[in-house]
């Protein structure tokens, strides 16, 4: 007797929600409904609807568990004394975040701004954060270019799923390659 193993309800929701974004990046938020998506899943709406309410709800699950994950970070970025070293960790762990949601997750975001915005709970806190992380990797006292390196060498892995949109590459590759742009970015603290 063979028996198929079902997903845990938590991989299943990771499952939809990574459907959802494919979906919601390729035809918009708007133009993509949960039978959609259900059709994509091969799951009965029924199914879909025991794991989510309505598609505002996978949006706010991926957008504020990216939020929760820069937030730890900043905590973490806080508690270290700022070195040459920190500093590359703090892009590295950057880029593992951004990474790890793929550059889907920002293409969706970039051409959903206010659909990202309405579910967000904190508005300002990746905002406040990529300032703060800027900061903290500015070398003290650092003038206004070493600052904005600073905070350029983050917006490079951000920016890199809008900038690799269409160029015959992985999203690896094009992460490896913001990663790099990002670490030659970074000031050290001799700037």
């Amino acid at each position: 007797m063979t028996s198929t193993a079902r997903p845990s309800a938590s991989l299943r929701r990771d499952q939809i929600a990574k459907v959802a974004l494919c979906l919601f990046a390729e035809k918009g938020y708007a133009a993509t409904s949960m039978r959609e998506i259900s059709e994509q899943l091969g799951i009965t709406k029924a199914a879909l609807y025991y794991h989510y309410a309505s598609k505002e709800e996978i949006v706010r699950e991926l957008v504020n568990g990216m939020l929760d994950q820069v937030d730890e970070l900043v905590v973490w970025a806080r508690e270290q004394e700022i070195s040459d070293e920190v500093r590359t960790q703090i892009v590295a762990r950057w880029s593992d975040i951004m990474r790890s949601h793929g550059l889907v997750m920002f293409r969706f975001a970039m051409a959903n701004q206010r659909v990202v915005e309405s579910v967000r709970t904190d508005p300002q806190g990746l905002a406040a954060n990529l300032n703060e992380l800027g900061t903290l990797l500015a070398a003290e006292g650092a003038g206004v270019e070493q600052q904005l390196r600073a905070r350029m060498a983050l917006m490079a892995i951000n920016m890199a799923g809008i900038a690799g949109l269409d160029m015959d590459a992985s999203d690896h590759e094009i992460f490896e390659a913001a990663r790099k742009i990002a670490d030659d970015l970074l000031p050290d603290s001799a700037g």
